[in-house]
């Protein structure tokens, strides 16, 4: 069996949400980084492009959360007709095609876009279709306008280039499967064997070693795209700037909030050490060194317009936060690569009880720094705290939706919900007031659609969703039992939707998701 990069990418992929791609997340980190976002936003009405967007629930769900003019392109015709299904389920009019990257650059219809994105597909692709992206955004992107790219970077992925070489090496000469998932699953076998046999390359990489024992849990159709395409690139930051700049793109910042917190990133030492670089590609090259990058979600403008302090910080006081998990279930430590880190909690705990307050109802940074139990700590920590909790996942970005978002993100969704019944692939809704993808549980969006259906009570949705269930053949654990009988998985079932409707749905419901 022989294998080329149209084996992998015909394979299904997985069924990804990704927030760094969204238009607020987007701008928010330029607030940060000081650099102004592109005119459009105040407007709301973005002029988007991603390229290689997989089963395309991202940017569905963007173009529903962010009314705009959304564009994209995959190359596997399959993921095209499912994303344009959910488009036009969601009435977005996005436009999602499957283009190659130089068919792509060479159409002139497309508008000029305020964000061109990017995730993952720079690791997977060729040099040539990687000149195709540089003239799409050379031609497309306008002047002010965003570049999102996320990519396996070094030094961290470093260790996957010889782990990749032997799988692709058993695929393409041992293989004898004709399902590409199965012979990834033979290919992980062999190279487990060599592992097995004391071979020195994993006794002096135990690195390599740990991401092997990794990919035994992750998905076959992910890892065949990941490792079995043609091409495989592991550039360093220095590398992926040095190419956007023939575009006129200039670094900007991690679209990956974390990145930005140094107390979870870096030492003292580390921290006074990169304080003193000024060159910024040196830096941020430095700075993957310290932590071990593996994987970037870089920001890029094509024209930087710096904000003075007065716009940046009358900017970021007008944002609204909404705090998306009960505030009890919050922890306190965080783990970076510096190890486990405590959160100061005279300071975090307020502000998620504040964030918690009216019932989880958004507020600006504004109101959040006059709260009394804050107002000690300055506008600079309440920001700094808000940072982490919102790139940790437990805040999201909020707005004051319009009309046809919501009436977009009404549609999606109910589109979502009833994929659920008879699949777990996609575990987000769409928000119009955070403007992106929440993560809701196939079973959380079950008891959604039984409220729909007039499932009142957590009796009811739990017969309502174990009819669903049941038809499947499906059946239900409680401590590692499975349940036999209906009566059992009903009065599990109803437990949690009693939990759900005390903890979870009312915030769904602020989130605008019902």
């Amino acid at each position: 069996m022989t294998w080329s990069f149209d084996d992998a990418r015909q394979v299904d992929y997985t069924h990804g949400y990704y927030r760094n791609l969204s238009p607020a997340m987007l701008r928010f980190a330029c607030l940060r980084a000081g650099v102004r976002p592109p005119d459009r936003q105040a407007e709301g009405n973005w002029r988007y492009l991603e390229l290689g967007f997989g089963q395309g629930l991202s940017v569905n769900i963007h173009a529903a959360a962010s009314q705009g003019d959304y564009w994209g392109t995959d190359y596997n015709p399959t993921h095209a007709a499912r994303a344009g299904s959910m488009a036009a389920a969601a009435g977005t009019g996005a436009r999602l095609l499957d283009a190659s990257f130089a068919e792509l650059a060479a159409r002139d219809d497309l508008p000029e876009f305020d964000v061109i994105a990017l995730h993952g597909i720079w690791s997977w692709i060729s040099d040539e279709a990687a000149a195709d992206i540089i003239r799409i955004i050379q031609r497309r992107l306008k002047i002010g306008g965003l570049v999102s790219i996320s990519y396996n970077c070094l030094p961290g992925a470093g260790p996957a280039i010889p782990l990749r070489h032997l799988l692709k090496l058993h695929a393409s000469l041992a293989g004898t499967a004709s399902d590409p998932a199965a012979a990834m699953e033979a290919a992980l076998g062999f190279v487990q064997s060599i592992a097995d046999s004391s071979a020195s390359h994993f006794r002096h990489n135990p690195i390599a070693e740990a991401r092997l024992k990794h990919m035994f849990g992750q998905s076959r159709s992910y890892l065949v795209h990941e490792y079995l395409a043609a091409d495989f690139r592991v550039p360093s930051f220095a590398d992926v700037a040095r190419q956007l700049a023939e575009a006129k793109l200039q670094f900007v910042a991690s679209s990956h909030l974390l990145d930005a917190v140094d107390g979870i990133n870096l030492t003292p030492d580390a921290a006074a050490l990169l304080a003193g670089i000024g060159q910024p590609v040196l830096r941020e090259t430095a700075r993957d060194y310290l932590i071990n990058q593996t994987f970037r979600r870089d920001v890029f403008v094509r024209g930087r317009q710096a904000m003075s302090a007065l716009q940046q910080h009358e900017a970021l006081m007008a944002q609204a936060f909404v705090l998306t998990q009960p505030a009890e279930k919050v922890p306190y430590v965080m783990t970076g690569p510096v190890g486990e880190v405590s959160l100061q909690e005279p300071l975090f705990r307020p502000l998620v009880a504040a964030l918690a307050r009216d019932g989880h109802a958004p507020k600006t940074m504004a109101a959040l720094g006059h709260d009394p139990a804050l107002v000690s700590f300055g506008a600079a920590g309440v920001a700094e705290a808000l940072v982490v909790l919102t790139g940790a996942g437990y805040v999201e970005l909020a707005c004051t939706p319009r009309a046809e978002a919501i009436a977009a993100c009404q549609r999606l969704n109910t589109h979502l919900l009833d994929r659920a019944r008879g699949s777990d692939e996609i575990g987000f809704l769409a928000s119009p007031v955070s403007g992106g993808g929440i993560a809701v549980s196939r079973t959380q969006q079950l008891f959604l659609l039984a409220a729909r259906h007039g499932a009142e009570t957590p009796g009811d949705q739990g017969a309502f969703v174990w009819g669903i269930l049941a038809s499947q053949g499906q059946r239900l654990m409680k401590d590692g039992v499975p349940l036999s009988g209906d009566a059992d998985s009903i009065a599990l079932l109803a437990a949690e939707a009693a939990d759900f409707a005390a903890a979870r749905a009312p915030i769904l419901a602020v989130l605008g998701i019902s």
